[in-house]
């Protein structure tokens, strides 16, 4: 009993975010648990890992398939940054906020994907802010962009920023951005490209919110890319090495070897890979690291003990013959 009146009396206290229409009121009741402190080290530190969030009740219903993700995996692969975790969560308050302060934690460089458009189902903006304390913000240069560099949907040719219609609101909910007046706007909101006004808002350091739309996407993080690299483990970009090895053997007849290549490289920080290759007559085997002068000496060897040979492109030698086992 008294430790569900103890943990009753922790909910009631917890502070809640506030808003920028509210009162100051309104606002944090008590010391919050993100400091801008906490957020400023975030934001400078080593990118080692990163984590991606998928938001989208569409994504999880199969209405849309989600590409953002797999692109994020090659964008951090080509900048040598570890993706350590990939998640595809409902456009549901709870989730986003237990998601982010968890990813945030865990993770050098994290994002989010989609749930910022106009609609009542667009809740990511509020949910990160309420996850850390901070009220939502309408950006003024975010919405002078907006005004200046979008253009009327088909049906608002009528549309007015002077009238206070609900047009106009659900235009404005796309740039109230959860924001911490304590540090720079410079370290809050980055705008990627001229010709897009939809900022990249990043909070407590190193969420980095972004829109679904694949094309959006893609162009702010290609436009953030310069921002991110000094701050790599490798800041020339080079990002990581993969070699590719194609065998006509199954598996089950290179699993020896690869088992002890894996052991024998894996101080060198070089994974070992062996992938089926269903309905194809050749498997594919990959090196994957840093050390690339210590992984082409290594090449005649796998190539000989998977009795294949080095390929740029997976498949690229590929024939009709038949299935291999797994």
């Amino acid at each position: 009993m008294f430790a569900r009146l103890n943990q009753l009396g922790r909910h009631l206290a917890r502070s809640t975010p506030y808003y920028l229409h509210q009162s100051s009121a309104a606002g944090l009741s008590a010391p919050s648990r993100f400091t801008a402190a906490m957020a400023q080290e975030r934001s400078k530190r080593t990118i080692n890992t990163a984590g991606c969030i998928i938001i989208g009740d569409e994504v999880l219903g199969g209405k849309t398939v989600d590409t953002n993700s797999a692109w994020f995996a090659k964008y951090c692969f080509s900048l040598g940054i570890n993706l350590k975790r990939i998640e595809v969560i409902a456009d549901d308050e709870d989730e986003i906020i237990e998601t982010c302060r968890r990813m945030s934690s865990a993770y050098d460089f994290v994002v989010t994907s989609g749930g910022i458009g106009p609609t009542h189902d667009d809740i990511t903006y509020a949910s990160i802010a309420k996850a850390f304390d901070l009220p939502l913000v309408l950006h003024e240069e975010a919405l002078s962009k907006m005004k200046r560099l979008s253009k009327p949907r088909p049906g608002q040719e009528n549309f007015s920023w002077d009238e206070d219609t609900p047009a106009r609101k659900a235009k404005l909910r796309m740039v109230e951005l959860p924001y911490d007046k304590n540090l720079k706007d410079e370290d809050q909101v980055i705008f990627a490209a001229d010709d897009l006004w939809v900022p990249i808002n990043i909070v407590n350091g190193n969420i980095h919110i972004f829109p679904g739309i694949p094309r959006l996407f893609e162009k702010m993080l290609t436009g953030l890319k310069p921002r991110l690299v000094p701050r790599l483990t490798d800041p020339e970009g080079k990002g990581v090495y993969r070699v590719l090895f194609s065998t006509p053997m199954p598996e089950s007849e290179v699993a020896g070897y690869l088992t002890e290549l894996a052991g024998r490289v894996k101080e060198k920080g070089i994974n070992v890979g062996s992938y089926p290759r269903w309905g194809k007559s050749r498997n594919t085997v990959t090196l994957v690291g840093r050390d690339q002068e210590y992984m082409d000496s290594l090449i005649p060897e796998v190539e000989k003990n998977v009795k294949g040979r080095r390929v740029q492109v997976e498949g690229e030698d590929d024939d009709d013959g038949s299935d291999k086992d797994a």
